[in-house]
């Protein structure tokens, strides 16, 4: 995939979350998580994405899933789980091969 850069920032990673991935960047809350394997596969898994989507359309989609979500769900943390992007991540990160064999936009299949 590339040069990853892994950044540490508990200013920039939301309260409430450990990481947050804004290509080519992954923000990580604490430093011990470098090594935390699901977690760095689970952000690997957005960067993925947001490639595809050429990055910028990438969080225009995120954010409208994320309001006709909570607009659905009427809870945050419902909602963000439920965002098709997180919810390819979060079933695949612990698959840490996944990335190998995942086809283009399988973020679709959990839309």
């Amino acid at each position: 995939m590339g040069l990853i850069v892994i950044l540490i920032s508990k200013y920039i990673v939301p309260k409430g979350y450990i990481g947050i991935t804004i290509f080519p960047f992954m923000f990580l809350k604490y430093k011990a998580l470098k090594w935390n394997k699901v977690l760095i596969n689970h952000e690997k898994i957005h960067l993925r994405q947001q490639l595809e989507l050429l990055i910028l359309p990438f969080f225009v989609f995120y954010g409208f899933e994320f309001i006709v979500r909570l607009i659905i769900y009427r809870k945050w943390m419902l909602a963000y789980k439920n965002i098709s992007f997180e919810r390819e991540a979060y079933k695949n990160e612990k698959s840490l091969d996944y990335l190998r064999s995942r086809p283009f936009w399988a973020f679709l299949k959990y839309y």
